[in-house]
C-alpha cells in the first residue's frame, strides 16, 4: 500500500511524470512565447488577443452541455462501450455548435465590434474555426487522458506550443503587430493536434463492432448529469473571463492588455494545475469505482494534504520572483507584477478543489458544484464592478482571487456532504489567511524586503504545520531514486 500514497495504478509515479514531462517542456516554451508576443504586440492590440478567448468561451459551453463531464464519469462503468460513449457524447455538441456559430456569424459585426472594436470575415472565420476545434479538442484528448495515456499527452502538448510559436512569428512577418497574430497561434496549433487524434483514434478504432453485451448510457442519463454542470463551466468562464468584459467596459484596451500579460504568466502556472488534474480526475474516478470506500479516505486525505502544502509553496515563489518574471515581458507591461500575486490563488484553490470535489462528481451530486458555482460568480461579479473602476487590473486580479477562495470553500464544504472523507480545513484556512494577507502586502506595499519577510515567514510556518507530509513525500521522492 505504501506505493499507493499519493495516486494510483500499478505504477502512479511512472505514469504522473509521463503527463508532467510534457507540461514542463510546454512551461519552458511558454517563457519563450509570452515574452515574444508581448513584445511584438502593444497592450491594447494584446488586451484585443484576451477578448478573443472570452468569446470563444461562452459559444463553447453552451455547445458542450457538460457532456464531457459524462464522458468522464460513465467511462469507468463495467462492460462500457467507449466509441458509443463517446459518439453520444460529441453528436449534441456539434449540433449545438453549428446553431451558436450561426447566431454569433450574424450578429458578428456587433459583437465584434464590443469585444474588439475590429470586425471583418477574418476573424469571424477564426473565431468559429477555433469554436469547433475547441469541442472537438476536448472529446478526443479526453479520452488520451481516460486512457491514461500520459506519453501521448505530452508529445501532443509539446507539439502544440512548438506549433503556436512559429504560426506566431510567421504570422507576425505577414501581418504585423495585430491583435489577430495571437488568434492564428491558438487556431492553427489547435487544429493541427485535434486533426492528428481524430485520425489515430479512427484507425485505432477502425475494426469496432458494438457488442450485445455492451452498456451505453442513455442521452437522458448522460444530459441530465452533464448539463447541470453547465453552471459550473459558466463559473470558469466568469472566473477567466468577467474580468476582462469588467475592465473592457470601464477601462480601456491598455489596461486589458496588461492584466492579460500577467493573465498568461499565470497559464503558465496553470501548467502544473493542468498537469494535476490530467492525471488525477481518471485515476480519481477508477479508485472510487474499484476501490473500498475506508482504503479511499486515507488515500484521498493524503492526496489533498501534499497538494496543499506544494499549492503553498507554489504561490510563495511565483510571488517572491514575480520582478523576475515581468521584466521577461518588456518595459510596457512592468504594471503587472502588482497584478500578479492575487491571480496565483486562481490555480492553488483550483487544484485544491480538484481534489475535494470528486466526492460530488461520483456520487452525481451536480446541484452542489451549481450552487458552489452561483455564489462564486456572484461574488465575481460584485467584486468586478466595485473594483475594477478604482483599482483596475488590480481590482480584477483580487475579485478572481477571492472567487476562487470562495468556490472552493463552498464546493468543499458540499463534497464532504456526498462521502466525508475528513479533510484537514482548519489547515486549509490558516494557509488562506497566511496567503491573502501576503497577496495584499505584496500588491499594495510592493516592497523586496517585505515580501522576503513575509514569504520566508509563511515558509517556515508550512514546513512546521506539514513537517509530517514533507517526511512522506521526502521519502516517497527517495523510492522513485532508487528505482
Amino acid at each position: 500500500m505504501q506505493q499507493d500514497t499519493y495516486t494510483g495504478g500499478s505504477n502512479p509515479v511512472k505514469g504522473f511524470l509521463s503527463y508532467f514531462y510534457g507540461n514542463f517542456i510546454v512551461l519552458i516554451l511558454g517563457f519563450i512565447q509570452t515574452p515574444l508576443i508581448t513584445r511584438i504586440l502593444p497592450t491594447d492590440e494584446y488586451g484585443r488577443t484576451g477578448m478573443f478567448e472570452t468569446a470563444v468561451s461562452i459559444i463553447y459551453i453552451f455547445a458542450i452541455l457538460g457532456l464531457d463531464q459524462s464522458y468522464m464519469r460513465y467511462y469507468y462503468v463495467k462492460d462500457i462501450d467507449r466509441v458509443a460513449l463517446i459518439k453520444k457524447c460529441l453528436a449534441p455538441a456539434l449540433i449545438i455548435v453549428t446553431g451558436l456559430s450561426g447566431l454569433y456569424v450574424f450578429f458578428s459585426d456587433a459583437v465584434n465590434g464590443f469585444l474588439f472594436e475590429r470586425s471583418g470575415s477574418g476573424v469571424v472565420i477564426l473565431v468559429v474555426a477555433y469554436t469547433y476545434i475547441c469541442v472537438f479538442e476536448r472529446f478526443i484528448f479526453l479520452d488520451v487522458r481516460m486512457d491514461q495515456n500520459g506519453k501521448l499527452y505530452s508529445n501532443i502538448n509539446i507539439i502544440e506550443k512548438v506549433l503556436s510559436i512559429v504560426t506566431l512569428i510567421g504570422a507576425y512577418f505577414i501581418i504585423g503587430d495585430d491583435f489577430r497574430i495571437g488568434l492564428l497561434a491558438l487556431v492553427v496549433p489547435w487544429g493541427c493536434t485535434t486533426l492528428f487524434l481524430a485520425v489515430r483514434y479512427l484507425v485505432k478504432h477502425r475494426d469496432y463492432r458494438r457488442s450485445p453485451d455492451s452498456y451505453v448510457p442513455t442521452y437522458r442519463e448522460l444530459i441530465s448529469y452533464g448539463l447541470p454542470l453547465i453552471t459550473v463551466l459558466l463559473m470558469e468562464w466568469a472566473l477567466s473571463s468577467a474580468d476582462k468584459l469588467a475592465l473592457r467596459t470601464f477601462s480601456d484596451f491598455n489596461e486589458l492588455g496588461i492584466y492579460n500579460s500577467a493573465m498568461k504568466i499565470i497559464v503558465l502556472l496553470l501548467t502544473f494545475k493542468n498537469t494535476f488534474i490530467a492525471y488525477w480526475s481518471p485515476v480519481a474516478m477508477e479508485r472510487f469505482e474499484k476501490s473500498e470506500m475506508e482504503e479511499n479516505k486515507d488515500f484521498f486525505g493524503r492526496v489533498y494534504e501534499a497538494v496543499v502544502f506544494l499549492c503553498v509553496l507554489l504561490s510563495v515563489f511565483m510571488i517572491l520572483f514575480r520582478k523576475v518574471i515581468v521584466l521577461l515581458l518588456g518595459p510596457d507591461y512592468r504594471m503587472a507584477e502588482a497584478v500578479l500575486p492575487f491571480l496565483t490563488l486562481m490555480p492553488v484553490f483550483a487544484m485544491m478543489f480538484e481534489v475535494t470535489n470528486q466526492s460530488i462528481k461520483y456520487t452525481k451530486k451536480g446541484i452542489y458544484l451549481n450552487i458552489a458555482s452561483i455564489a462564486a460568480i456572484i461574488v465575481n461579479v460584485s467584486g468586478n464592478i466595485a473594483l475594477v473602476p478604482r483599482l483596475g487590473g488590480l481590482g480584477a486580479a483580487i475579485t478572481t482571487g477571492v472567487s476562487y477562495m470562495a468556490y472552493f470553500a463552498i464546493g468543499s464544504y458540499f463534497a464532504e456532504k456526498c462521502i466525508r472523507i475528513g479533510y484537514n480545513y482548519r489547515k486549509t484556512a490558516i494557509y488562506a489567511l497566511l496567503l491573502t494577507a501576503f497577496c495584499l502586502e505584496a500588491s499594495f506595499v510592493n516592497s523586496v524586503p517585505a515580501d522576503t519577510l513575509s514569504g520566508l515567514m509563511i515558509l517556515c510556518i508550512a514546513v512546521i504545520m506539514d513537517r509530517k507530509v514533507i517526511v512522506r513525500l521526502v521519502s516517497y521522492a527517495k523510492n522513485i531514486f532508487k528505482k
